[in-house]
């Protein structure tokens, strides 16, 4: 695989289902094993990782079945595992008011799996041609999917697929052998599903803002999720502690820039049909109180280039009281492009003669050229990746985000690594680096269990020095 190599396949090439495509695996057109749904023709799901995105998750799939029967077929909650009993019972109980997929809801306590062993009884339960969602941090990612495919399990996984090399590797092996056992596989970079953002894409690559030489990102906000976090005053174990603020810790998440920052610089590559080669990058801790342990910057700055030299400037905040952005922008030999506008639905795309945007989308610039139409509500993309798989399993089609999965992840990662370490790194430099951040990850029996991250005799985490750490990030 090379540095600047396209996504595996283009979306406008495989499976064209009403203007929208699944991403597809290498596979296209050839003879794959058939793993059957459940014999009833019921789609088992077993979610891993009850946090509010899987729980989200759970939602997506099953209001896309009640929707669309014709096209993905019954599906069903069927198991339920996590390490954090209230995060279980939380996940459940939300899930249980919603009156409209209660029926679809199969999950009494004897399904409903704690401790570290649970993904294999989740999984288990399912059985072949069930599907696993992976909504755990991403630590875990290499061992789940390894039990899946085992299983004969298809799996959709939130992003980001892995934080380093080795993991990346690890994956790519995995999403091979996923394929020649004809599962399926979704990775939750939802952007890439998004009408609007589709639309776009056919536009510019039709020539309407001419060659795409500058992309810029933004997601400039207050703290969010558990990117900071003091000493463990709490009752909880190191390990666990760790895990319930999961964005702290490199090993982890990948920290905030990855778990965060992976949408705006993936749909930025998306547009632009290509992967950058090389990042540089700066960051740092500021306002920052005495005692904080999460091996996050506060503030990062990122300069992507691609093969044929055009760049990628991500900038990313969290700090209280600053300029608050979050949106991603395409400038052209002949125009300009909204990417996404605030946050990640509804996009609300457009096209600009010339290089000025107007940032307000209520309000029609005289050189706009082309919006997606701003009066209709946006089909969720979070619910059109759960369409592609769902009928790419229904219909037996190829299917695998993993390799595209591992690209985003480690391209994020790059522009991480730039930062943390203030080298230049290239795609090759962060798939070939050997700091696997949870190595043992698998050998995690309980809470009680040493973390692959492990504090000095002053309580404190190794956090990235950039200019003194150079060729690892902690």
């Amino acid at each position: 695989m090379t540095s600047d190599e396209k996504p595996p396949v283009s979306r406008r090439d495989v499976l064209k289902t009403g203007g929208k495509v699944a991403a597809a695996s290498a596979l296209a057109g050839v003879a794959i094993p058939h793993v059957h749904a459940a014999p009833d023709n019921t789609v088992k799901l077993a979610l891993i990782g009850c946090g509010g995105r899987g729980t989200g998750a759970v939602k997506n799939a099953l209001t896309v079945s009640k929707e669309m029967p014709e096209k993905v077929g019954p599906v069903k909650l069927n198991a339920m595992a996590d390490v954090f009993e209230n995060k279980l019972t939380q996940s459940r109980d939300t899930l249980l008011r919603e009156e409209e997929i209660q029926d679809m809801l199969d999950i009494p306590e004897e399904r409903q799996f704690l401790g570290f062993d649970g993904y294999k009884k989740a999984i288990d339960s399912v059985g072949k041609g069930g599907v696993a969602i992976f909504t755990t941090p991403l630590a875990f990612r290499v061992p789940f999917f390894r039990y899946a495919i085992d299983k004969g399990v298809h799996v959709f996984m939130e992003k980001p697929v892995v934080a380093d090399g080795p993991s990346g590797r690890k994956m790519l092996n995995l999403a091979k052998k996923a394929d020649e056992k004809g599962l399926k596989v979704g990775v939750g970079l939802m952007c890439r599903h998004c009408d609007a953002r589709n639309e776009l894409k056919k536009r510019i690559d039709d020539g309407e803002i001419g060659r795409i030489h500058t992309l810029r990102a933004y997601r400039m906000q207050g703290p969010i999720g558990s990117c900071f976090s003091g000493p463990n005053d709490t009752e909880d174990s190191e390990l666990a502690y760790q895990i319930r603020r999961f964005h702290s810790f490199l090993w982890l998440s990948g920290g905030s820039f990855s778990d965060f920052y992976i949408h705006n610089i993936d749909e930025a590559c998306m547009i632009k049909d290509a992967w950058p080669v090389e990042a540089k990058a700066s960051g740092g801790r500021h306002y920052r109180e005495d005692g904080a342990i999460d091996q996050n910057f506060d503030s990062y700055a990122v300069e992507y280039t691609f093969r044929d030299g055009s760049k990628l400037f991500f900038t990313g905040r969290n700090m209280i009281g600053c300029h608050q952005e979050f949106a991603s922008y395409a400038h052209g030999t002949k125009g300009a492009a909204v990417i996404s506008t605030s946050a990640h639905s509804p996009a609300r795309c457009r096209t600009y003669k010339g290089q000025q945007i107007e940032l307000n989308w209520r309000k029609p610039a005289a050189n706009q050229i082309w919006a997606y139409p701003q009066e209709e509500r946006e089909r969720s993309p979070y619910e059109i990746e759960w369409e592609n798989l769902l009928a790419a399993i229904r219909n037996n089609e190829p299917y695998n985000e993993v390799p595209r999965g591992v690209k985003a992840s480690l391209v994020t990662a790059m522009g991480r690594m730039a930062a943390h370490t203030g080298q230049i790194v290239t795609y090759e430099d962060m798939l070939k680096c050997e700091h696997e951040f949870a190595k043992g990850v698998e050998k995690i029996k309980s809470f009680d269990d040493a973390s692959p991250l492990q504090a000095d005799e002053d309580g404190k985490y190794p956090i990235p020095e950039p200019g003194v750490k150079k060729d690892r990030e902690y």
